[in-house]
């Protein structure tokens, strides 16, 4: 027990047999490997998801297991958790699901997903934590450390370039190294270098032509070569498609594969080629070997803490994510906070505003131990001074009546709060299929001008995972709030923000385009592919890149976020090391800023996005407080992936520092000159 780590690893390598080998490199259920009693290894349990803990299945099935012990909190969406731009609330998350984890006895939790939003319909961008490789680096590092403190293994994933539903299991994915290195890789990087994460699933996809759960240049090259990984690489279910393969391109966990457990690529067959000789047996003692580690280092061979469920810290964590992530987008007028005192009625119309979300979008959903919707939340907050009705409005089984009844319950109201947005319906915000545009479905733009033509003191909540198109209704209603999906705290924290309570804070992850055919890869007919490839033609143009460098007006831009009171930036100071200056709340309610820095290049020798996230920093200040913050400035602040020296390279010269509220809300700037460190 007192010996280091890899001392405990040969020993325990040294005294399996073959058999033995061969069982820890495969499932032996649909979440398991398989126990070796006479060493001491019991079962490892592996679980979605990244919100929380999935319910359990049966060994052989994907249908629920029946059982009355696998309740979880839900988190709020990895989107949402991205949008509240806090590292530290996502070490909270982390630890909360580590913790759960714990008391349902997993070992590997299938999460962080930190795939890049490449197009806005991606089924799976909920799940993920945007556009941004900066952002979601500094997200998922705070998350995967939260959630390993508890000895509970983080599975960061999927790598890489799984940015569409669409043709999932097959597409091939082109794009020059220099658009992997600086965009789809980063966060994957960050994950092993800077929070030491335990295990990587590899994507469905094809990367280059070689599926990405046994592609040797993503597995072998860079992740355990140049990054120097120790840990497992596991694929995703049913992702394994070839035994020479996936023995020799750095797969070190099969699972899922539809197959007898014994015939998988890494059972039967692997183990005969290792007796034959066709396969060294090196090659399966580096598997063991990483699959050991693993365990040693969660605590599976000498037992672990008994974790907890539920709690009221956990609910509390929950709640305050979900807070702090939505964001208020419009807001004329001072049209919210609401103020109860002076509203006698209040019309909630909406689907969502009752519709539970929790346990659907595939392998993120959750059981959760209760769930608040919107209309409850609403409901609890102001139900006692406030006469609040309810009229469904939309759905996927209702037409003009639910419309006309909606209208009425509206004119009848002193304000409207509709809550409309998406689902994890199918061709929604699901794994397994991408949407097919950005327009709210179900008559819903109809819906909202009617309702607005009704009662002009509308506010729209849209809950949602992914950008939608608002052009039909935005210029006629007075407040926009996005509540993404808020998990089993979010009503509550959705009347907490409608009332005052809480002041929004939440900047937006992802650019929320005008129209589909402005974002880049729409734009360049580079989506979803032909002939079985999709070819990444807008490289390094991905998000608020392509918008600033093209100079295309977004609808919301990435960053953006509104608060009840009002901050105000001044006295820029740049240094070798930093950039500092002073953020002043100057309205009358406390609130959250995020102020962010961007990095323009002024003269680059290889072509550069008009301005790139280096930094961000989330304060919370009372009225007339100031603080002064500073963000490090490095030289990966300057750096772009030179292919040609295969080598991240910050060239001295002049740079431009921006520093604001959002990425087109610049506040303040400053000429930087970087020059070449001394030796």
């Amino acid at each position: 027990m007192t010996q280091p780590i890899e001392a405990r690893v040969e020993d325990l390598l040294s005294r399996l047999s073959l058999e033995e080998k061969v069982a820890l490199v495969h499932a032996d259920s649909k979440f398991t490997t398989a126990a070796i009693p006479r060493l001491g290894i019991p079962k490892r349990w592996l679980s979605d998801g990244p919100h929380g803990v999935r319910q359990e299945v049966g060994p052989d099935t994907w249908k629920p297991a029946g059982r009355t012990d696998d309740f979880a909190t839900a988190m709020p969406c990895g989107i949402a958790l991205a949008a509240t731009w806090n590292p530290d609330l996502a070490q909270a998350e982390g630890a909360v699901i580590g913790e759960e984890a714990l008391a349902r006895g997993k070992h590997i939790m299938l999460g962080p997903g930190v795939n890049i939003m490449r197009t806005p319909l991606c089924g799976r961008n909920f799940e993920y934590f945007g556009e941004d490789p900066f952002l979601a680096s500094r997200i998922a590092v705070g998350y995967i450390r939260g959630q390993q403190s508890q000895g509970v293994a983080s599975c960061v994933k999927h790598l890489a370039a799984n940015n569409q539903e669409l043709e999932r299991m097959t597409i091939n994915v082109e794009m020059d190294e220099r658009t992997l290195r600086e965009i789809y890789l980063p966060a994957f990087k960050a994950a092993v270098e800077e929070a030491g994460v335990y295990t990587v699933m590899g994507a469905y996809n094809r990367f280059r032509g070689q599926f990405c759960s046994h592609n040797d240049y993503l597995l072998n090259n860079i992740l355990k070569g140049e990054w120097n990984f120790q840990g497992l690489v596991v694929s995703d279910w049913a992702a394994v498609h070839d035994t020479r393969e996936a023995s020799l391109c750095g797969l070190d966990l099969e699972m899922g594969t539809d197959k007898p457990y014994d015939e998988f690529f890494l059972g039967r067959p692997f183990r005969e080629a290792v007796q034959g000789g066709d396969i060294a047996l090196s090659v399966l003692d580096d598997k063991v070997r990483r699959n050991l580690r693993v365990m040693i280092g969660t605590g599976l061979l000498e037992g672990r803490p008994p974790g907890s469920l539920n709690t009221k810290k956990h609910q509390a964590t929950a709640r305050r994510v979900a807070e702090e992530a939505m964001v208020l987008l419009k807001n004329d007028d001072g049209a919210l906070p609401l103020d109860p005192s002076r509203i006698k009625s209040l019309a909630v119309i909406g689907e969502n505003a009752t519709r539970l979300h929790a346990h659907g979008g595939d392998s993120s959903g959750i059981k959760a131990f209760y769930e608040i919707a919107p209309l409850e939340g609403i409901l609890q907050r102001a139900g006692s001074q406030v006469n609040v009705t309810y009229s469904v409005g939309y759905g996927s089984d209702t037409g003009n009546d639910a419309i006309e009844r909606a209208v009425q319950a509206a004119k009848a109201a002193d304000v409207v709060v509709f809550v409309g947005g998406l689902n994890h319906d199918s061709n929604s915000d699901v794994e397994g299929s991408d949407r097919l545009d950005m327009k709210l479905p179900y008559r819903q733009d109809e819906l909202i001008q009617r309702i607005v033509e009704a009662n002009p003191r509308t506010i729209v909540v849209l809950i949602a995972g992914s950008p939608v198109e608002m052009g039909a209704w935005l210029e006629r209603v007075p407040a926009v709030l996005l509540a993404w999906y808020g998990g089993m705290e979010g009503g509550n924290a959705l009347a907490r923000i409608l009332f005052g309570d809480v002041n929004p804070s939440g900047k937006l992850p992802c650019t929320f385009p005008k129209r589909l055919a402005d974002s880049p890869a729409h734009s360049l007919n580079a989506y979803p592919g032909t002939n079985g490839t999709v070819r990444y033609e807008e490289g390094l143009l991905v998000g608020y890149r392509w918008f600033d460098t093209k100079n295309i007006e977004p609808l919301f831009s990435f960053g953006h976020g509104l608060s009840y009171t009002r901050f105000e930036y001044s006295n820029l100071r740049l240094s070798p090391g930093a950039a500092e200056f002073d953020v002043v709340n100057v309205g009358e309610h406390e609130g959250g800023e995020v102020a962010q820095l961007y990095v323009h290049d002024a003269h680059p020798r290889l072509a550069r996005p008009d301005k790139e996230l280096k930094g961000f920093r989330k304060i919370f200040l009372k009225p007339g407080e100031k603080q002064r913050v500073s963000i490090p400035l490095d030289q990966g602040s300057f750096a772009f992936y030179d292919s040609d020296r295969r080598a991240w390279v910050a060239e001295p010269g002049e740079f431009t520092i921006l520093v604001g509220s959002s990425s087109r809300d610049i506040r303040l700037q400053d000429k930087f000159t970087l020059r070449r460190p001394s030796s």
